[in-house]
């Protein structure tokens, strides 16, 4: 990040989950280039055996330290040894609930520039933890959605509003912008890469699959993905109960998706909520046109009829209608494909995130917390579209 010639090097220090959630590739990225000595990235174990990915981690030239998931008190107390031995500058909190225990550790560790990092626009807020987050919020310089309605739902529950700022998740153009065959040419298949969840929905492509089959126009599904081995049995018992195995394909965990996603025409989440849906600015860039539910965090990445399509959220028919409209007007699909991909490249490159990442905290340093009410109170670059001012008294 930026730094004066005078000022000494910032140590950063991230927390974060260890299930390997969008959040914790979030954290990396945010991690990846930067000097290993000056940068950690903390992981909250989970159930499972991470030592091959952190291994991994290492090998990019990470500096990666685990923390215990449970009790809670010995989270935060691993924690803050870990942030006392670090000497940390500026704590980045990433998702529920580890931003609590981790701004925990930071305020008994003394760290001077906390930030929480929320990812999701609704996550498990009882009244306890709600009030927590919300006191921790007075000792916290940034509270960073990672889309505007994830920012808008941090304020909804009583966030302050003049620290709430939205930082749009990124991805890796190299990987993902690589030019693959013409949409005309690809096959009229469908992929979903999502983790099997309740919140993602599988349920209700696999119903569109049936629908579609019924009509007469069935599309190959494929379904990509790790997550609960509960609820993909629970899909695959669907799968089966349609008699679709013919067309819907469970693939599991894949490494090489870009190369699915340009092997399909179309792009599909129908997840009940998202906080900024990264699998389908993937497959956007990858040329896919996207259909998603008309829910936060979609809304975010899909303008409807300009850049993809959205539907109703749980409305099997629907989502059967878009794509079946799509295929019978391949001229128009393709043109929102096109413009999805432009999209996709120009609003959440990687490159992007990092500089806005690095800006907040180039503040945060220089000038102290994040104050949207103030002229003066914070980088333009993060100031939401059409905020208004008031110059500090």
């Amino acid at each position: 990040m930026p730094e004066s010639p005078s000022s000494p090097p910032l140590r950063v220090v991230h927390v974060v989950t260890g299930g390997f959630s969008g959040a914790t590739q979030v954290a990396v990225d945010l991690c990846a280039d930067q000097p290993a000595d000056r940068t950690l990235l903390v992981l909250r174990r989970r159930r499972g055996d991470v030592s091959t990915r952190v291994t991994k981690l290492r090998q990019l030239g990470l500096n990666v330290a685990l923390v215990a998931q449970w009790p809670h008190w010995l989270t935060v107390w691993q924690l803050w040894r870990l942030l006392r031995r670090w000497r940390a500058d500026v704590l980045l909190a990433h998702g529920f609930s580890d931003h609590l225990w981790a701004r925990y550790a930071g305020l008994l560790a003394g760290v001077p520039h906390l930030v929480h990092v929320e990812h999701n626009v609704r996550e498990r807020y009882g009244w306890w933890r709600r009030w927590q987050s919300l006191w921790l919020a007075r000792h916290t310089d940034a509270i960073v959605g990672v889309s505007e309605s994830v920012r808008q739902a941090l304020i909804r529950l009583g966030h302050p509003a003049h620290r709430c700022v939205a930082i749009p998740n990124g991805i890796d153009l190299h990987r993902w912008a690589t030019d693959g065959p013409p949409w005309h040419n690809r096959p009229a298949a469908i992929i979903m890469a999502a983790r099997f969840a309740r919140q993602k929905d599988h349920f209700t492509l696999i119903r569109a699959a049936h629908r579609l089959r019924e009509r007469g126009t069935p599309m190959h599904v494929y379904l990509a993905g790790g997550g609960s081995d509960r609820w993909r049995r629970r899909a695959e018992a669907l799968i089966d109960e349609l008699r679709l195995r013919e067309w819907v394909h469970v693939l599991g965990p894949v490494t090489d998706l870009p190369q699915r996603y340009h092997a399909a025409r179309y792009c599909v989440l129908s997840s009940h909520y998202e906080g900024l849906p990264l699998s389908l600015v993937e497959g956007m860039a990858a040329g896919c046109c996207p259909i998603g539910s008309d829910v936060e965090g979609i809304r975010d990445v899909i303008v409807d009829g300009q850049s993809g399509r959205l539907f109703r959220a749980g409305d099997a028919e629907a989502l059967a209608d878009a794509l079946q409209e799509l295929e019978r007007d391949p001229q128009r699909a393709a043109q929102l494909a096109e413009t999805a991909r432009h999209d996709a490249l120009s609003r959440f490159h990687l490159d992007l995130m990092k500089q806005r990442y690095q800006i907040l905290l180039s503040w945060l340093v220089r000038h102290g917390p994040i104050d949207l009410t103030a002229a003066d109170g914070a980088p333009p670059e993060l100031r939401p579209a059409g905020a208004s001012t008031r110059t500090a008294d």
